[in-house]
């Protein structure tokens, strides 16, 4: 796209990155999340809400917790904006796909999924040749009343 065009340039805000194993992947990847959207603000003048700044910390936290949990492989994550929402997309080796569970006030864990489909504007999860993708997408601003904007299929 020429420099002139109010939309970026999607392969300069387009970061994959890998997250290894170890204890820290999970904070990492919280802070690559936080640093994605302060430098979608700063670069382009994107605006993005409070809300969804820790919404998306929390989406990217739970979805790489069950990846590094439930899956014995590497695990990417992926950032974009897509149009007013950012996409938060973590992919992990193993092919079984999340399922919710119903509520149980008396579970202890086992929410993360529940969490994110709450939280997040769109949610999928699809088989992949390797593995799963699940996709998070989460509204940069707030509705004028404050709350998010109606989840819907990606």
């Amino acid at each position: 796209m020429g420099e002139d065009s109010a939309v970026p340039d999607e392969r300069a805000i387009h970061p994959t990155v890998a997250l290894e194993g170890d204890g820290t992947s999970i904070a990492r990847a919280r802070h690559l999340a936080a640093g994605f959207l302060t430098r979608v603000q700063a670069e382009y003048g994107l605006p993005a809400s409070q809300r969804a700044m820790d919404l998306t910390q929390l989406v990217v936290s739970e979805l790489v917790t069950n990846a590094r949990k439930y899956a014995p492989g590497p695990v990417l994550m992926d950032l974009r904006i897509v149009g007013d929402a950012v996409e938060v997309v973590v992919w992990d080796c193993d092919p079984v796909l999340p399922v919710a569970r119903a509520a149980d006030a008396g579970r202890v864990g086992q929410h993360g999924l529940e969490i994110v489909m709450a939280v997040a504007q769109g949610f999928a999860a699809q088989r992949e040749p390797v593995g799963k993708r699940i996709t998070a997408r989460i509204a940069l601003l707030d509705d004028p009343g404050g709350a998010i904007a109606a989840r819907r299929p990606l």
